[in-house]
């Protein structure tokens, strides 16, 4: 970008990974000022209050806004800054950083996140893909993965849960859901095209993984090919999910026959019953539209050294304005 003083907008999530990244946003904004940049550091104490006070500061028009924090603080940046022109920038410091770990940002070293935000304020930064979400409550953006099965019903039970705190909690919350497992029917529309389908998980990727890093859903997932990944679990009994659920850490489950990935541009999930989850934040009930928008999202990171080829449009495209991020309950762990 340049090696002039910045006008930086920083968006701190002082709950991140459960409190134990407070520290974080005081280290983050006292090191972009030693470095002679001019920061308008904003915190609060809920996810919606946090949302209304970083719309309000980039209509200013800063140089760029840094989100402190996990996949929550990205889904708020994504949701206000794509299409806008204005870069994001990460310090991941969140239970769940997999945007960060997506772009190549040192995650659980603050020193070499800090080092690394510098060090990319000072080139061009990159340009990725976001995904727009229609859904009942409004409109949304997400960058990572949109989950809309047995690991956000897993993620629903573990946001009412208040014991344990921590990834115990999710644990708890898997292991109570997987005596619930059962197939769901989804009716979906991919790139205008329906299909009903019973399955246990569909997801749509962006980027590669979820559950902060741990679970590899769509590993040949690309940030910047102007596609989005869907991704089917087909029902199988819990024996077998829990033969083949292990092979997700390691990205070797795509292999199953069971396991079904394509890319389309647009995808429309609808299921009873069932709520979607994007970046680790609730969404509501389905049903969603998912579309791709192709290079709507400038990021403070490295770009690869071999870039992507994005596959030339053979249906409208996903349209380009942008859309406010959706609020969510207060307290979100990211």
């Amino acid at each position: 970008m340049t090696s002039s003083p910045l006008d930086l907008v920083v968006a701190i999530n002082p709950s991140a990974s459960f409190g134990r990244g407070r520290a974080a946003g005081p280290a983050v904004v006292a090191a972009l000022r030693a470095a002679g940049h001019r920061v308008t550091p904003l915190t609060a104490p809920s996810y919606a209050k946090l949302l209304e006070l970083t719309e309000a500061a980039l209509q200013a028009r800063p140089d760029a806004l840094v989100v402190v924090g996990g996949d929550g603080m990205v889904h708020l940046g994504t949701g206000l800054l794509a299409g806008s022109g204005i870069p994001l920038g990460i310090v991941p410091s969140g239970t769940g950083n997999d945007m960060a770990r997506g772009l190549g940002i040192p995650v659980g070293d603050r020193d070499a996140a800090v080092r690394h935000l510098l060090d990319a304020l000072g080139s061009e930064p990159r340009v990725i893909d976001t995904a727009r979400i229609d859904h009942g409550d409004g409109r949304g953006a997400f960058a990572c993965v949109l989950s809309a099965g047995f690991d956000a019903i897993v993620n629903e039970r573990a946001n009412r849960m208040r014991r344990p705190r921590g990834r115990s909690r999710y644990l708890l919350a898997l292991l109570r859901e997987l005596a619930l497992l059962r197939p769901i029917e989804y009716r979906l529309v991919v790139d205008g095209v329906p299909e009903t389908v019973r399955a246990l998980l569909v997801a749509v990727g962006n980027n590669t993984s979820l559950g902060g890093g741990s679970m590899r859903v769509v590993p040949d997932a690309l940030l910047d090919d102007g596609l989005l990944d869907l991704f089917v679990v087909a029902p199988m009994s819990r024996l077998a999910f829990l033969r083949i659920f292990p092979r997700v850490f390691s990205g070797r489950h795509t292999s199953d026959p069971r396991v079904s990935i394509r890319r389309a541009r647009q995808i429309a999930i609808e299921a009873d019953a069932v709520v979607a989850y994007a970046d680790g934040e609730r969404i509501g009930p389905l049903p969603v539209t998912i579309a791709v928008r192709p290079a709507s999202l400038a990021v403070l990171a490295p770009v690869p050294e071999a870039a992507h080829e994005v596959v030339p449009e053979t249906a409208p495209a996903a349209e380009a304005t942008p859309g406010p991020a959706r609020e969510t309950v207060p307290g979100v762990a990211d």
